[in-house]
């Protein structure tokens, strides 16, 4: 099947919504607004433009029979009596008190995990107008829907449950997992951070299966898993003063011989009532139209981005970070960009630091979830244009299917570092899942690498890369669930220069119709005589030199977290994530072959774009590090999650002598303070020409770096 088919198609089932959507008198909308709470913000530093922020919550409806509601998973199992859907969801607007002076631009911001990162200095300085709208409802016990913001901030929606249509219950297996706890306390099951959202529907052991695993490697190999006996471990809370059995709770499993943190331990139970949970991106879809677009709501309250009825929004951008950036990837891929009026809602996207899809639109879907060991979101075609799927056998795909073929694709920057290639699995975004070469970009898309560089960036700042007291004492904090501490410091290669030109030229594009500067990211074939810039994740592949500290072989193959081709049962649709997963755990078909960048002497990536701090390093910046030994040791020897590490160069020869260090020190690359300031000036003017790197940003680096202690 060649890529047009299957556009093809989705061209049909579009005409086709479209005519349903022109013949249906109520479509999915926000119909009620309320706000809450406002409150007065001092001007930004250096702007004159005094802002205010408003707290309230909306009521949307949705139809489960408009084409465009209809591929929520379970939506037809959570209608109210009149056929619809309801949710509430809270917002949060940060705008100019005086809408006159607003830019006529809307950041339209996904929270992450219930939180709202704010507006950056220059989008307050210019006008814009900011809005955060919750998506998430599955965080257990946080969900409700708060009418003060003040207490934490937090937004979350408030979803129905999928019941059957006689009223009964659904149910279905869900999987949990504990690791590296110890002692008598009995532990909860954690997705990330929070509470598995659901619950056994008994108490009664015997209907659950728990299991100890001494070991799981990243492609999924598993030794020494033990079965434990149903009367050795309750669902209960229990402790030192409270042994076993506890007290009854289904939240927390209790064990007769306490835990082990050498080993990890997984349950698998019967759950029921499922939260509907992908209604999360038809409501995050409704209230940015309903801000971007509608003077009121159905009651006559006003928007409060209008004066006297007239909109001052005239465009906008949707914006996430990390988990709900991968949020807006789904949306996308969902076809969700395209609103009840058959309109684009967004004229941009940014999804930051994500490189794959949410888990969200599944019975059962935990969407806290950051990859680790059989969780969901690298299913499906992860690649912007179509493109086949030979390793797992896929149709052919890409994610702006549908919203290619509705004409509702927006602008697209994309921008990652090391850390989401190494723990992420970001690769096959880049070359498929064989490998075998590049996969084009269109033209509303631009790809930016900050090559060496941890999740989201690192502190910047150059005295933070010198060896000694300006190093803290222990290693990075590994993400995830109680994952552990790495043996490196953290990376500071730092995102915030970089965000800060691509914002600027986000909204130029959008706003103006200026291009941004040509996408940079390590490629197989980087054309004009180059040599690749990708190689197999290991050491010897990608030229990686040995660094003091660690092992002489890092990294070696296998330890890079890999994309893992699971069975979740044959009522799961890949292609989608969507569906009904029957298998807990799922089986692993295969690991796919990831591919990382290569790496220069001192083993920092090639291939990204100007970054002063790569282009004048004081060490080896590394998106991976390395999980210590202690008090939490299930992980230990094994990559630490998605957190980078440093590793600094020695000051001196004698210095890089005494470490048995290949890499020159500081004053064989720079021979004194001055000298390393001169190499910052020059990387500052080289990422400044080639449009990464702002004339503000530039002077305060080149002060940082006059005023920092490197080589005095």
């Amino acid at each position: 099947m060649t890529p047009s088919h299957p556009q093809r198609a989705i061209g049909l089932l579009v005409a086709a919504a479209a005519i349903a959507l022109v013949s249906t008198a109520a479509a999915a909308r926000v119909t009620r607004i309320v706000i809450d709470e406002r409150v007065a913000l001092a001007p930004a530093p250096g702007s004159v433009i005094a802002y205010e922020q408003v707290f309230g919550r909306a009521f949307g409806e949705l139809d489960p029979a408009l084409p465009g509601n209809a591929i929520i998973q379970d939506i037809a199992l959570g209608r109210e009596a009149d056929g619809r859907a309801r949710y509430v969801a809270s917002f949060q607007i940060v705008k100019p008190l005086d809408l006159a002076k607003a830019s006529g631009l809307m950041w339209h911001d996904v929270p992450n995990r219930g939180n709202f990162f704010g507006p950056a200095p220059q989008e307050l300085a210019a006008g814009d107008v900011l809005l955060a709208s919750a998506w998430q409802g599955d965080n257990a016990g946080n969900t409700a829907v708060k009418t003060s913001m003040q207490a934490d901030g937090k937004h979350w929606l408030q979803l129905p449950v999928a019941r059957r249509p006689d009223g009964g219950a659904v149910s279905g297996l869900v999987l949990g997992r504990i690791v590296n706890r110890s002692g008598p306390d009995s532990q909860p099951l954690i997705v990330q951070t929070n509470p598995v959202p659901y619950k056994p529907v008994s108490l009664d052991t015997a209907q659950a299966r728990l299991v100890s695993r001494d070991f799981e490697s990243t492609d999924g190999q598993v030794r020494g898993e033990q079965e434990i006996k149903s009367g050795d471990w309750a669902w209960a809370k229990c402790s030192a003063g409270n042994p076993f059995p506890g007290a009854p709770d289904a939240t927390q499993i209790c064990l007769k011989s306490g835990f082990d943190a050498a080993k990890l331990y997984q349950v698998v139970f019967t759950a029921q009532d499922p939260y509907v949970l992908g209604m999360g991106f038809a409501a995050w879809r409704d209230v940015g139209q309903f801000f971007k677009t509608a003077a009121k709501d159905d009651a006559g309250t006003a928007n409060p981005l209008a004066i006297d009825g007239k909109l001052v929004l005239s465009h906008s951008i949707g914006r996430g970070v990390s988990q709900s950036g991968n949020f807006l990837r789904g949306w996308l891929h969902l076809g969700f960009n395209r609103g009840e009026n058959g309109q684009a809602v967004h004229d941009g996207l940014w999804p930051i630091i994500a490189g794959r899809r949410i888990a969200l639109n599944f019975r059962w879907a935990q969407p806290d979830g950051v990859l680790e060991l059989y969780q969901a979101g690298s299913e499906g075609p992860q690649w912007w244009l179509p493109a086949p799927d030979p390793v797992r056998g896929g149709p052919p795909g890409g994610i702006l299917d549908r919203c290619t073929a509705s004409r509702t694709c927006p602008k697209i920057i994309e921008h990652f570092g090391s850390a989401e290639v190494w723990a992420l699995k970001l690769t096959p975004e880049w070359v498929g899942t064989d490998a075998a070469a590049d996969l084009a970009l269109p033209p509303n898309v631009r790809r930016y690498y900050i090559a060496s560089s941890n999740h989201g960036g690192g502190a910047g700042g150059f005295d933070t890369s010198l060896p000694g007291a300006a190093l803290p004492s222990v290693g990075a904090q590994c993400p995830g669930n109680n994952f552990g501490i790495g043996v490196l410091p953290s990376n500071p290669m730092p995102h915030t220069q970089t965000v800060n030109a691509l914002r600027l030229h986000f909204r130029h594009w959008v706003q103006r119709g200026v291009l941004p500067p040509d996408s940079v990211w390590p490629r197989l074939n980087p054309g004009a005589g180059q040599a690749s810039q990708l190689a197999d994740a290991h050491q010897a592949a990608l030229g990686m030199p040995a660094l003091p500290g660690l092992r002489t072989t890092l990294p070696e193959p296998g330890f890079i977290m890999p994309v893992l081709d699971y069975d979740f049962g044959p009522q799961f649709n890949a292609m989608d994530a969507s569906g009904v997963p029957d298998k807990a755990p799922p089986t692993i078909r295969r690991a796919i072959r990831m591919l990382a960048p290569k790496v220069d002497a001192d083993g920092n990536e090639l291939g990204g774009v100007p970054v002063v701090l790569a282009d004048a390093p004081l060490g080896t910046y590394l998106g991976w590090n390395l999980t210590a030994a202690g008090e939490r040791p299930f992980h230990a020897g094994q990559i630490c999650n998605y957190v980078g590490g440093m590793v600094p160069f020695a000051r001196t020869e004698a210095e890089r002598q005494q470490r048995g260090d290949i890499r020159p020190s500081l004053q064989a690359r720079y021979k004194d303070h001055d000298g390393y300031v001169a190499a910052v000036r020059l990387a500052a003017d080289r990422a400044q020409k080639a449009g990464f790197l702002l004339a503000e940003d530039a002077a305060a680096l080149l002060k940082l770096a006059q005023d920092s202690q490197v080589l005095r």
